[in-house]
C-alpha cells in the first residue's frame, strides 16, 4: 500500500530500535532525572523532531551527500560529539538542579531543552545512515509513490519513537523524583547527568579516532 511493504515488520523492527540504548535514549533520561516531568517531554519532542529532518532528508535523497562524503560525515560526528560533552559540562556547572527552576526562567529553560534535543538528535550521522539503509528496505522496488512511501514509514518511526520517549521520560522523572527527596541526591543526579553526557561524548569520539 502506498508503496510499503512488509510493514508489519518494520513496526516491529521500530519498538526494538528504541529501546536498544543510544544517544537520544541518554539524552532523553539526562534531562528526565536533572529536571523534572515536563522538561523530559520537552527534550522528547526536540528528538522527534530531528527525527522528522531527519525523514525529510531522507526522502528528499539529500542524506546520500552525508553517506557517500567522508569529510561531511567526520566533521557531523565530531560536532555532534563535541555538542554532548559541552552540555555535560553546562549541566555540571549548573548551579540550578531539581525543582530550582523558577517560574520566569521556565520557558527559555524548555525551549534551550528543546533545540537542544534537535540539535543531538540532527548531528548524530548514524540517524541519516540508519534511514538511509532501513526505509528502502520496507519501500517497494517498483514504488510510485514517489517519496510519500518514505515520509509514511518516517512519520510512523517518529510516532513510535515519541511514544515511547515520553514513557522513558515519564518513568525516569518519576524515579528521580523519589531519590530526589534525600538530602542531596538532587545535585548529585545533576552531577550524574552531565557524566553522562561527557561520557558518551568521549565515548563517540574515541571510537572516531580508532576507527
Amino acid at each position: 500500500m502506498f508503496g510499503i511493504v512488509n510493514y508489519t515488520m518494520f513496526f516491529t523492527s521500530c519498538l526494538i530500535l528504541h529501546i536498544t540504548p543510544g544517544s537520544d535514549t541518554m539524552y532523553i533520561l539526562g534531562k528526565s532525572m536533572s529536571k523534572d516531568k515536563k522538561t523530559g517531554v520537552v527534550s522528547v519532542l526536540g528528538i522527534s523532531t530531528g527525527v522528522l529532518v531527519h525523514t525529510v532528508l531522507a526522502a528528499f535523497g539529500l542524506s546520500i551527500i552525508l553517506a557517500k562524503s567522508t569529510t561531511a560525515f567526520n566533521i557531523v560526528k565530531y560536532m555532534g560529539a563535541a555538542y554532548l560533552v559541552y552540555m555535560g559540562i553546562k549541566t555540571i556547572l549548573d548551579k540550578k538542579t531539581l525543582f530550582m527552576n523558577d517560574e520566569k526562567e521556565e520557558k527559555e529553560k524548555l525551549k534551550e531543552v528543546y533545540f537542544q534535543g534537535v540539535i543531538t538528535n540532527v548531528l548524530n550521522p548514524k540517524v541519516a545512515l540508519f534511514f538511509l539503509a532501513f526505509l528502502p528496505q520496507f519501500i517497494d522496488v517498483n514504488n510510485n509513490y514517489g517519496v510519500i512511501p518514505f515520509l509514511l514509514l518516517g512519520l510512523s518511526f517518529f510516532i513510535t519513537s515519541s511514544l515511547y520517549g515520553i514513557v522513558l521520560a515519564l518513568f525516569a522523572s518519576s524515579a528521580a523524583g523519589v531519590i530526589a527527596k534525600k538530602p542531596g541526591a538532587s545535585k548529585m543526579m545533576t552531577k550524574i547527568s552531565g557524566c553522562i553526557y561527557i561520557f558518551l561524548g568521549l565515548s563517540l569520539l574515541r571510537a572516531k579516532l580508532k576507527s
